[in-house]
């Protein structure tokens, strides 16, 4: 497979024409959710005097140009190392072609070591303190990011009901629940941008986080971070904390917060009033995150064909509702998380899962004919045929007591039906209102403190 990429030949092109390297093997190191590869180049038998890099191994990424843009990643990785976080080390780059050649960090993932549930509190303990390193030093360079503002936020969460509940769970929202879905929205999107805005990486989590070879270096490999913004402070603790590939106890995720808040507070950061305010920043903003997650991993299936995501989405799901059900705000949606999403989750999963284990009808090959041949052949077929008779109409029978009763019953069960939907509506209606006036008052806040930051900078 490999023998035949185009873009693998223009990556040896790259490294031995124009940057003048002989190299020695090349292989596959990752893949990630976009359309960016990643190869391991090793120096192999080649003399290190010809090898430009201190290291036996690099990696090269394949940007695809049209599809991937590696100006952001260089830019960030430039910011990121300002700030003392430990990002692949770039020796060359061609923008034009999409190709990157960097510092190699190894092939063992956080995740692999968490999953062990060995040395846990050691590696969060780490990775924390290289987040509040990003998050406080990293507050000029946060200044060069896009702001992460209403409109990534509403465009993330409009990915729930577009793929997950749409195209993977085939729910079609009433008038009344495309209302619930919307005040929820601008609730946590008002939320969110009340948080105070730091470097976010958007991605901080056991992925790709990277535990570094024995080089006596603290602290993880940061990687994947190229679509970083300017945004809430809680967002890249609630990815690691709240991780979509491995989950923790609440009790330990409520120290871990709680910890990182001291962290933050020593280090001169605003972390809120209380340690209540920080917990629900840190939660409100996982439900926008998640949300997002569930659509990301359905698009993966149904428009990528990458169907590993989708167990994923049980955990997902799960931290939207827990998360929900702690703030009277969201009691509302959760409950018709609970009554209306919920029960369709597993059987969308199974049904999705088995496509791929069905077996296509086998469609026959059709014998190329010569005209003569086609003509003999339709001319034997029309002999062959017969002209159908129509079937006789069956005499209609009169209903008897069974169908009567059985009609009946038919009529109850609708009537009960309309009933219960009936009543669902009141209590989405109500909610809707609830919800809107929690969200004025979110509204109302987010103006005060904005009058007031503008004050004080005048």
């Amino acid at each position: 497979m490999l023998k035949n990429d185009a873009r693998l030949s223009l990556i040896r092109s790259w490294l031995t024409r124009d940057l003048g390297w002989r190299i020695g093997r090349i292989s596959v190191a990752s893949a990630d959710a976009s359309f960016r590869r990643y190869f391991r180049v090793s120096r192999g038998d080649v003399d290190p005097a010809a090898w430009a890099p201190k290291a036996d191994t690099l990696i090269v990424m394949d940007a695809p140009p049209g599809k991937e843009d590696i100006v952001p990643y260089l830019k960030v990785s430039s910011l990121l190392e300002q700030a003392g976080a430990h990002v692949p080390h770039v020796h060359a780059s061609d923008a034009k072609r999409g190709f990157i050649v960097m510092e190699d960090l190894g092939d063992t993932q956080y995740l692999s070591r968490l999953a062990t549930g060995r040395g846990v509190d050691k590696l969060y303990g780490e990775a924390l303190t290289t987040l509040a390193n990003i998050q406080v030093r990293g507050l000029r360079a946060a200044a060069a990011l896009p702001p992460y503002d209403r409109a990534p936020l509403e465009r993330e969460l409009n990915l729930m009901p577009e793929w997950f509940l749409g195209k993977h769970l085939g729910l079609e929202l009433s008038p009344e629940e495309r209302a619930l879905v919307t005040v929820t929205y601008e609730f946590l999107i008002n939320e969110a941008l009340l948080q105070p805005q730091v470097f976010v990486h958007r991605d901080y989590h056991s992925r790709n986080l990277m535990v570094l070879p024995n080089d006596n270096r603290s602290g993880p490999g940061v990687i994947d971070f190229q679509d970083a913004l300017r945004g809430p402070v809680g967002y890249d603790l609630v990815s690691l904390l709240k991780d979509c590939y491995i989950s923790w106890s609440r009790e330990r995720i409520e120290r871990w917060v709680r910890g990182y808040r001291r962290v933050l507070g020593n280090l001169g950061a605003n972390v809120g009033d209380s340690e209540y305010q920080f917990m629900r920043w840190f939660d409100l903003i996982g439900v926008q995150r998640h949300i997002k997650v569930l659509g990301i991993f359905a698009r993966l299936w149904h428009r990528d064909g990458k169907i590993g995501y989708l167990a994923d989405l049980p955990l997902t799901f799960e931290y939207v509702r827990d998360a929900c059900r702690r703030y009277p705000e969201l009691v509302e949606f959760e409950r018709w998380l609970a009554w209306r999403v919920a029960p369709l989750l597993a059987p969308a999963n199974a049904r999705e899962r088995d496509k791929p284990a069905r077996a296509r009808p086998k469609v026959k090959a059709k014998l190329k004919l010569k005209p003569k041949a086609k003509a003999k052949a339709k001319a034997k077929a029309k002999a062959k045929a017969k002209p159908k008779r129509k079937p006789k109409p069956k005499p209609k029978s009169r209903p008897t007591n069974k169908a009567a009763v059985a009609k009946k019953k038919v009529v109850r069960v609708s009537r009960t039906a309309g009933k219960k939907t009936r009543k669902a509506k009141r209590v989405i209606k109500r909610s809707v209102r609830r919800i809107l006036k929690r969200a004025k008052r979110g509204g109302r806040k987010l103006a005060a403190r904005r009058r007031r930051s503008r004050r004080l900078h005048k």
